[in-house]
């Protein structure tokens, strides 16, 4: 949008999905893209990568802005051979690179040279969205440590999310939140086991899970799967939701238990909503909060100490209604978005002050 208030034209590339409509409504131009996101067929992505190309040829765009790996991997790819700008934000590591799944190191070797071999040159810049992403990145030698650009998150509007009118009564049932794709790297089995722990000892506690599966995930959850929780009455699953602000007001505590992020929007929102957060110990998570600052971190993958801090903020009212002040103050402080979108137009003005690249025929 600051793109389009700024008088650039903006074309928006991406698969058919649910928010495609949306896009168009809000004005931008949107293509569907010929694009399955856990596609391996080499014939199939040499022709998304040919129709990507001829887009670019006939739309000659100044920056191609890429988001996830393998978009920002084709992107670059395509932009450098048709001469144009590349910005390749990827927000977080991925699949490929936190799985331990044989089919992610078998493919990690031939995603490094992709990305290699597509993130260089002068007009080229990687934003990313926590130091250790910054540090992976530099070790890999992926591209010089000169195009590598610390970002942290995707910016959150601190005025639409913000703490509710008034709290919820003591007296009544914790709700504890967990909000996200349904994949395993979230903690999902850890946040469920922590609700089963919890149960057992007699808490006066609810568990809200909200959220859809992720099918071109290889580490989606089956929708049977969570199903099967709710009717243990473990969880109370949300689906996919849309008033993110309205959700959070009803929540008392907001979760995420990740093996590795990025920097996670939905704890930003959270905390821009003053709500005490408890995370893991691990890159893109301990960016949002500091431990007994501004939420409460854990090991990842232990459930025992995941319910332990649950415990603890429902036992001690006022420690999480300060941890959640803190985590509003942080949230103004670094996450807004209007920062966010300052420091990527100072990417893209680095970019477009090189002199543009003769395209290849």
């Amino acid at each position: 949008m600051a793109l389009s208030k700024g008088g650039h034209e903006v074309l928006l590339i991406s698969p058919s999905g649910a928010f495609a409509g949306k896009l168009e409504e809000l004005g931008f131009r949107w293509i569907a893209a010929p694009m399955s996101r856990r596609s391996l067929n080499p014939i199939r992505e040499l022709l998304l990568l040919y129709w990507l190309w001829g887009v670019m040829r006939r739309e000659r765009p100044d920056i191609v802005h890429g988001f996830t790996i393998k978009c920002a991997v084709y992107g670059a790819l395509v932009g450098r051979l048709t001469g144009a700008g590349r910005v390749s934000a990827i927000a977080g590591m991925g699949y490929v690179f936190t799985s331990n799944a044989l089919k992610a190191r078998l493919l990690r070797p031939l995603v490094r040279f992709l990305m290699r071999a597509v993130f260089g040159g002068t007009r080229a810049r990687i934003i990313l969205q926590n130091p250790d992403d910054v540090q992976l990145f530099g070790d890999a030698r992926v591209v010089g440590v000169e195009q590598l650009r610390l970002i942290q998150g995707s910016g959150v509007d601190c005025s639409a999310f913000t703490p509710p009118m008034a709290e919820r009564e003591t007296k009544q049932t914790l709700r504890v939140l967990m909000a996200g794709r349904l994949l395993w790297d979230k903690g999902i089995a850890e946040y469920i086991e922590a609700a089963r722990l919890l149960r057992a000892e007699g808490r006066n506690l609810q568990f809200v899970l909200a959220g859809a599966p992720d099918p071109g995930n290889p580490a989606s959850i089956p929708e049977k799967m969570i199903l099967t929780w709710e009717g243990e009455g473990l969880v109370e699953w949300r689906g996919q939701v849309l008033d993110m602000p309205a959700l959070f007001a009803t929540a008392d505590i907001v979760v995420l238990p990740s093996y590795r992020e990025g920097l996670p929007k939905s704890l930003i929102e959270a905390a821009a909503c003053a709500r005490p957060l408890i995370t893991t110990d691990v890159p893109g998570c301990r960016e949002v909060v500091t431990h007994c600052v501004d939420g409460l971190l854990v090991p990842a993958r232990d459930a025992h100490a995941l319910a332990r801090a649950i415990a603890e903020l429902q036992d001690d009212p006022p420690l999480a209604r300060r941890l959640g002040e803190a985590a509003r103050r942080k949230a103004l402080a670094e996450f807004d978005e209007q920062i966010v979108i300052a420091r990527t137009l100072a990417v893209y003005d680095e970019v477009t002050a090189q002199p543009r690249q003769t395209p290849t025929s």
